[in-house]
């Protein structure tokens, strides 16, 4: 590979990169100002997770029609078309005047997050710039932590100390988002050379990959389920345990979590994806206990426990997925692979936040935390059974490839006489 060559690939690498940040920094936007809005126009929780359940759904639909379109029309012109929806959708809740505005601008957000996340994690596998394998899984929980800690702390902060709290977090997600363009812009086109005309097309897996998928699957949605729980319901736990409206506060508390689900991916970078997933299962179980016992004793302590082994277990589960699947699928297909893994996840992230926000409504925090919590666990145990099958499975497979690739010896006069 020429020195160009290189440079363009790292060029392609960063940018995806930074795209992931971009992604979670658009769908935590709107976290740490909930309670805010909740003031503001008297919204009650079921709607407050409603339009937090809004961006999964939107999200979901673009990935049963244009899972695979990266495949095709390259993974550069999907993620800047995908980062272009993203700043409109900033520039609607800026200028949001009631709470429909919210709901528009989430659906845009999940229409643009539907193009880029596949798109921007597929070009980190193929542009890693790295000899570890797993590094590209490991960068793209860490962008999305960095994107998400940002997020909630500068949220936090402007809508606190600056003029117009409601609108400038979104100010700076536009200027983020058209800067993001101009770097793609300038990375080099990998659209697909073919004469055939892109169509919709039902997504599939190959063959071999079910089981593989299914525990990468099963894992991202045991993090992406607690991230919706956390995300949805987390500024307004945060607020009443910390007895405070103080914005800052409420983000600085939150991006604990977040903190933690890059440190642990940086540090954690070398472990099996197998072991990731089984240990990332069984840590999100202690997180959902802790939060279960927050919502129920109010404590602040526990509140920040549960931030910490929280943000551990998402970090494990979500990169040990990532890597398995990234590890299995077919590089023409990975795309699509990686869309339909996000499809489900993304489903699973919708049911729990707008069922926890209907209990919360309905029963009051702490009585739905305790229904959400268990059925979620039930997932993690899922996930934690189906992934030591799949890597039984692997292992007795290598270990029947390696047998059967052994070179025969050649008959000598001994063997022969025997």
């Amino acid at each position: 590979m020429t020195a160009k060559r290189r440079l363009a690939s790292r060029g392609t690498f960063w940018s995806a990169s930074s795209v992931l940040a971009l992604c979670l920094w658009a769908s935590g936007a709107p976290s740490v100002l909930y309670p805010s809005y909740a003031a503001e126009w008297h919204l009650p929780s079921v709607v407050l997770t409603a339009v937090f359940g809004t961006y999964p759904v939107a999200l979901l639909l673009v990935l049963l029609v244009f899972g695979g379109i990266s495949d095709f029309i390259g993974r550069r012109r999907a993620m800047i078309f995908g980062v272009a929806v993203i700043a409109l959708s900033a520039i609607v809740f800026a200028v949001a005047p009631n709470v429909g505005w919210l709901f528009a601008g989430r659906v845009l957000q999940g229409i643009g997050v539907g193009f880029a996340l596949g798109a921007a994690s597929a070009a980190l596998v193929e542009h890693n710039i790295s000899k570890n394998p797993r590094f590209a899984s490991v960068l793209t929980t860490a962008s999305t932590a960095v994107g998400l800690t940002l997020v909630l702390v500068v949220s936090g902060i402007l809508a606190q100390l600056a003029p117009l709290p409601l609108v400038l977090s979104f100010v700076v997600l536009l200027v983020l988002a058209l800067v993001a363009i101009l770097f793609l812009a300038l990375t080099p086109d990998d659209r697909v050379t073919t004469a055939a005309r892109w169509r919709p097309q039902r997504l599939h897996l190959q063959r071999g990959l079910v089981r593989s998928f299914i525990a990468s699957t099963l894992s991202v949605s045991v993090a992406f389920s607690v991230g919706a729980i956390f995300l949805a319901l987390g500024a307004t736990m945060a607020s009443q345990l910390t007895h405070t409206s103080n914005l800052i506060i409420i983000g600085v508390t939150l991006g604990v979590s977040s903190l933690c689900i890059g440190v642990t991916a940086l540090a954690a970078q070398r472990m099996h994806a197998h072991l990731a997933i089984v240990i990332g299962a069984a840590v999100s179980i202690a997180g959902l206990v802790l939060m279960e016992a927050t919502a129920s004793s109010g404590s602040l302590a526990l509140l920040l426990a549960w931030c910490v082994v929280g943000g551990t277990g998402y970090s494990l589960a979500f990169t040990g997925g990532l890597a398995l699947l990234n590890r299995t699928a077919a590089p023409e297909h990975r795309g699509a692979t990686l869309s339909l893994l996000y499809l489900v996840s993304y489903l699973f992230q919708a049911v729990a936040a707008i069922g926890a926000g209907a209990l919360a409504t309905a029963l009051g925090l702490g009585a739905a935390i305790g229904i959400v919590a268990p059925l979620v666990a039930l997932v993690c145990v899922a996930a934690v059974v189906v992934g030591a099958l799949d890597f039984r499975a692997q292992r007795r497979a290598s270990g029947h490839v390696m047998t059967m690739q052994l070179p025969t010896l050649p008959d000598t006069d001994e063997s022969a006489a025997a």
